[in-house]
């Protein structure tokens, strides 16, 4: 009973937890009473959050049953989580309203936690290459993507694996559904801490690859808050350049392209046809004229809004690493595998183990899909 009793819940943890479901602060109390079978009210989880009325004992429990996290994660320090340090940078399909944008930089926030402190009880900590590179008008977002590929050593031509290419460099790369089909990915790098990304599960393939870029090209050219059309239209240059290196795709679209020849590049390059008529242009290998025409007919096979060709979802290795490490070599248990992170065996493995599951595989055009 003593040591229940000298159990105290963090308020910022409390707020961060709560962010992360995406609830209210009514709806924790809703949930909380049924939980506890008596009335909980808003005001109450309110004082609690500020820091007004500590949470102790069996309250961290009730907290903690109703925010379906362990009792433990409910005491972490919120600052040596890195919540809310650093820039948090977005690949965002349409506009997010302030509710969604809270619940994704916690989920950010507690994703960051609950990886570090996997690897850390894994001892699979790794060194980052990864640096800033200045951007202006001398130095472009391709040139930074070309830097990248040359410090990596990264071969000429497709990468076959993109999630595999950033975490060997340090980053730590989390798949899973972010509840929103208007954000494909989010990215955050604190001072002294690694990059984190993460991808949302419900992206197609070529989507998911073009946005693990996107996010990519912010960690290395963005470490402070700038314009956001801006730094989105630097983002997206240096993924062009990273995944379609001017070099090398050119010559494959100065030929001529149509949506025969489209179908083969996306299966070889792992990007939609969609940013291949965008690179096609920039590149100057077709016309205005041209570019407008494969839209229009890429929009009357409907292709604009579901491409053919299915591109294999990439599959991030180092935490099923670390999870392996846990249970194989340490004797874990998967409940208490997931007890570091702050979930239950169910939430864990749906999150860590089954949303990083590779998705689809790359395909050869089917003849009669055209």
């Amino acid at each position: 009973m003593n040591n229940q009793n000298n159990l105290v819940a963090d308020p910022g943890m409390l707020t961060l937890a709560r962010d992360s479901r995406g609830w209210t602060q009514s709806d924790l109390a809703d949930r909380m009473s049924r939980v506890d079978g008596n009335r909980i009210t808003q005001g109450y989880v309110s004082r609690a959050e500020a820091g007004r009325i500590p949470v102790r004992g069996e309250r961290v429990h009730l907290f903690a049953d109703a925010l379906r996290y362990t009792p433990a994660m409910l005491r972490r320090a919120t600052d040596t989580a890195g919540a809310g340090v650093g820039l948090v940078h977005h690949h965002k399909r349409a506009s997010m309203g302030t509710p969604a944008l809270r619940r994704i930089h916690a989920t950010l926030a507690v994703t960051r936690l609950q990886v570090e402190s996997l690897t850390q009880v894994a001892d699979l900590q790794r060194s980052s290459l990864f640096r800033h590179i200045e951007v202006n008008d001398f130095d472009t977002p391709a040139d930074a993507a070309e830097s990248v590929r040359e410090e990596w050593n990264v071969p000429a031509g497709p990468i076959d694996d993109l999630v595999a290419l950033l975490e060997d460099a340090g980053a730590l790369v989390v798949v899973r559904n972010l509840g929103t089909t208007a954000l494909d990915a989010v990215s955050q790098c604190p001072p002294g801490k690694a990059p984190l990304v993460l991808l949302n599960s419900t992206a197609p393939g070529d989507r998911f690859r073009f946005s693990l870029a996107h996010e990519l090209g912010h960690l290395v050219m963005h470490d402070e808050p700038g314009e956001g059309r801006v730094q989105e239209d630097q983002a997206n240059r240096f993924a062009a350049e990273f995944l379609m290196p001017h070099k090398i795709i050119l010559p494959e679209l100065k030929p001529g392209i149509d949506v025969t020849r489209l179908m083969d590049l996306k299966a070889r390059w792992g990007v939609s046809m969609a940013a291949l008529i965008r690179r096609a242009i920039d590149l100057g290998a077709i016309s205005e004229w041209h570019y407008r025409t494969l839209m229009v007919e890429l929009s009357a096979l409907g292709y604009r809004t579901n491409e053919p060709i299915t591109i294999r979802r990439e599959a991030p290795r180092h935490l099923t690493q670390a999870v392996t490490r846990l249970e194989e070599q340490l004797h874990l248990s998967p409940t208490e595998t997931a007890h570091l992170a702050g979930l239950g065996r169910e939430e864990f493995h749906e999150i860590y183990l089954c949303a990083s599951s590779p998705s689809g595989h790359k395909d050869v055009p089917d003849p009669s899909a055209r």
